[in-house]
């Protein structure tokens, strides 16, 4: 039997002193090699990125003075204030309606799946500017808005003109828009939780609505949550569309007066910079929301302790 203990272990090389091969293996002040590859990328895109915004601004046909004298002008704010609460009010009233929509096109229901199947696919299949100016011609398909029975007596009617303002037509054409695409949001969202949450939470005695509200909707926002900040801040800049109808919101009070002063550029600019601003802003909002829903998904990394490593090993006696 061979003695493994009274074997002689490796000699270190001689070229190297032992305190110089220690230091080689110590690994403490190792640090990654510097990637010259991507420096040099970063160098020229930030060369070619000072350059556009040097020839920006430096160039008179933009109207920055323009620009900075309309930037706070009233109706220039009133238009602003216009985009705001009509995105708010159009996203909310989408998402009240995608909620049950989404709900029907899960059931198995077939009146409320085709229903709810054939609202998404309309509005989802035709422009948006397209609708808006539906709802505000509505008049000439329909010059009186009636409520009545079925086949029977009119219970009430109003003449469309004067319920089809540009306001009534630009809520209820984007937020039915907002609302077929919202529907497939919630409905993929849904989707996302395991079965076995809902199938649980019924086992424990929760009722089907109780344990959607409780159980799957909670689990789902993780899933839902960052396509509704997209579909929100998309809401900010489809408002836009609404100066086709006279609506009076932030491009259709840059385009009046332009039309008065013919300074096109510097008021579009103006447009421009107050639709960044607010898309920065929410995009800001969204990151929040985000990480506060994301926070069950954080994974932490568990480093093992290096094994320790022996020279020798004992011999079977």
């Amino acid at each position: 039997m061979v003695d493994v203990s009274s074997t002689q272990p490796l000699s270190r090389p001689e070229a190297l002193p032992d305190r110089q091969s220690d230091d080689l293996r110590d690994v403490a002040g190792a640090h990654r090699p510097i990637p010259k590859g991507k420096v040099l990328l970063w160098v020229v895109v930030l060369l070619f990125a000072a350059d556009f915004a040097r020839a920006v601004a430096t160039n008179d046909n933009f109207g920055w003075p323009v620009v900075a004298e309309f930037f706070f002008n009233t109706t220039v704010l009133e238009g602003l204030w216009v985009t705001i609460w009509l995105a708010v009010v159009s996203m909310i009233l989408g998402v009240m309606l995608g909620l049950p929509l989404a709900i029907a096109r899960m059931s198995n229901d077939p009146l409320a799946k085709s229903i709810s199947g054939l609202f998404v696919w309309f509005f989802r299949g035709t422009p948006l500017l397209v609708q808006l100016i539906l709802w505000y011609n509505l008049s000439f398909l329909f010059p009186q808005i009636s409520l009545s029975i079925p086949f029977g007596p009119s219970l009430a009617a109003w003449n469309a003109n004067d319920l089809i303002t540009p306001i009534t037509a630009a809520i209820i054409g984007l937020a039915l828009n907002e609302a077929a695409y919202m529907a497939e949001i919630i409905r993929g969202g849904l989707l996302s939780v395991e079965r076995g949450q809902r199938e649980t939470a019924e086992a424990f005695g929760m009722k089907p609505m109780r344990a959607l509200w409780r159980v799957v909707i909670p689990q789902a926002m993780r899933s839902i949550v960052p396509p509704s900040g997209n579909q929100f801040i998309s809401m900010i800049k489809a408002t836009s569309l609404v100066s086709v109808i006279a609506m009076a919101d932030l491009l259709y009070s840059v385009q009046s007066i332009y039309n008065r002063n013919f300074e096109v550029i510097p008021l579009l600019m103006v447009a421009v910079i107050w639709y960044l601003l607010i898309v920065s802003v929410l995009s800001a909002i969204q990151s929040r929301i985000e990480r506060y829903y994301a926070r069950g998904d954080q994974q932490r990394v568990v480093f093992d302790a290096p094994e320790t490593v022996t020279t020798q090993e004992e011999a079977p006696q």
